[in-house]
């Protein structure tokens, strides 16, 4: 064999490994989960939003120098308002597992309980989901925050679609997969740790991207509970100082500067499984 040949096996060769057993893959996982930490310990709701400068009198127009003055109170709403969606989005992860796990029972007294749960709280709208738990928890007399009844309410809502998502990507395994590791006598534990979670998480991972976008853009309905975040902002420069404009168009600012990299994250973690496949 000539050392050209091996220049060529040498480039072509590449070991398998796992997705978790990567750095370039669980590396970024582990700064975005300490981002996620520290944003969730150091970020204090703000409740009231008061401008340091007053609008500009006169004719109502847009005004620059107004807009980029509003700028920190933006990101003070903006920082609650991701709060409470990682921590809704968290919810709803680990919940949809458990719910997808359920609807897929052969016993239908829990598949066809967790169904209905999953239908009816996919049909109700999240505004009134959320009127709901604060009622609920005011009711029980429970001291818990705004941002905690958002998170909640987040992560109920979105745990059913995300359920949906697992669902369709443990059913796109292979089903002779499911035969090979029953032929290989191995545990249920082993089976779905080995065998079927690792195929199943390239599939879902696009469905969990939207759906946390999705969430991120449904978050300001706390308003409705009094979260101090991005729409509360807005409607308080509204009722306090009659403008409009501005605020409104810097909190669709705000979205961008969050739902653009958190889409693009999910593209490369995407490509990233996505070897897992072959």
């Amino acid at each position: 064999m000539t050392a050209a040949d091996n220049e060529i096996d040498e480039t072509e060769y590449r070991p398998h490994r796992r997705w978790y057993k990567r750095a370039d893959i669980v590396i970024p996982i582990v700064i975005i989960v300490l981002g996620y930490v520290l944003l969730i310990a150091l970020v204090e709701p703000n409740n009231f939003f008061r401008p340091d400068m007053e609008a500009p009198s006169g004719l109502i127009k847009f005004d620059w120098g107004y807009f980029f003055g509003l700028v920190p109170l933006m990101l003070q709403g903006l920082l609650v308002t991701f709060r409470a969606t990682l921590l809704g989005f968290a919810v709803a992860v680990v919940l949809g597992f458990f719910l997808a796990l359920g609807r897929r029972s052969r016993f239908r007294v829990l598949s066809w309980p967790m169904a209905f749960i999953i239908e009816f709280i996919r049909s109700t709208p999240l505004l009134v989901q959320l009127v709901f738990w604060q009622a609920l928890s005011r009711a029980m007399d429970l001291n818990i925050s705004a941002v905690t009844v958002l998170a909640i309410g987040l992560g109920i809502h979105y745990a059913t679609y995300t359920s949906e998502g697992y669902r369709a990507g443990i059913n796109s395994v292979d089903a002779g997969q499911w035969e090979a590791a029953t032929a290989l006598n191995l545990s249920p534990v082993t089976t779905w740790t080995r065998v079927i979670i690792p195929q199943a998480v390239p599939n879902v991972l696009p469905a969990l991207g939207n759906n946390f976008v999705a969430a991120f853009k449904d978050a300001p309905m706390g308003v409705a509970v009094s979260v101090p975040g991005l729409l509360l902002f807005a409607n308080t420069i509204k009722a306090d100082q009659f403008r409009t404009v501005e605020p409104y168009m810097l909190i669709g600012v705000g979205f961008l500067m969050m739902s653009i990299p958190a889409a693009w994250l999910v593209r490369r973690l995407e490509r990233k499984v996505a070897y897992e496949r072959v």
